[in-house]
């Protein structure tokens, strides 16, 4: 009798084991989830990098540009109100003279030579960053539909 009684003490405690690593892996999963970025939160953070690498050269780590020479992209009217500009911009490079903040600027920004993502991409990190708050994505396919 003793034995049985053991057995079955032993049985309900396995049980509840096996029934606490289920909760244990629904929370697990849980986390996961909570855990997984949007599309555009993982291109904002791509283009980050990209931004590092490439334009914060001339349009400075924090998006404001050098007076005169490099228009800011920090608040810039001209990044907000002229998304194909500027994809075009990123994509092909740019020459002549554009009106940013009410301010002119006649450079030359040559072609960076990066594909369709990476656009995309470093538009996403520019556009959502600083001042700026523009939550339709570019994607790579309306990158791509840019031409010269």
């Amino acid at each position: 009798m003793g034995k049985i009684c053991y057995s079955a003490v032993l049985m309900i405690f396995l049980l509840g084991c096996d029934n606490n690593s289920k909760q244990q892996e629904a929370s697990d999963v849980e986390v996961t989830i909570n855990k997984v970025q949007s599309p555009l939160k993982l291109s904002i953070d791509r283009g980050a990098v990209v931004y590092k690498k490439i334009c914060s050269q001339c349009h400075r780590p924090n998006g404001k540009g050098i007076a005169n020479n490099y228009p800011p992209l920090a608040g810039s009217n001209w990044l907000a109100q002229k998304r194909l500009e500027s994809i075009k911009a990123v994509k092909y490079g740019l020459k002549g003279r554009i009106l940013v903040n009410q301010k002119p600027y006649n450079g030359l920004m040559s072609a960076m030579g990066l594909n369709n993502t990476q656009v995309a991409d470093v538009m996403n990190y520019t556009m959502n960053s600083w001042e700026n708050t523009q939550k339709e994505m570019v994607t790579p396919k309306e990158v791509a539909s840019v031409k010269k």
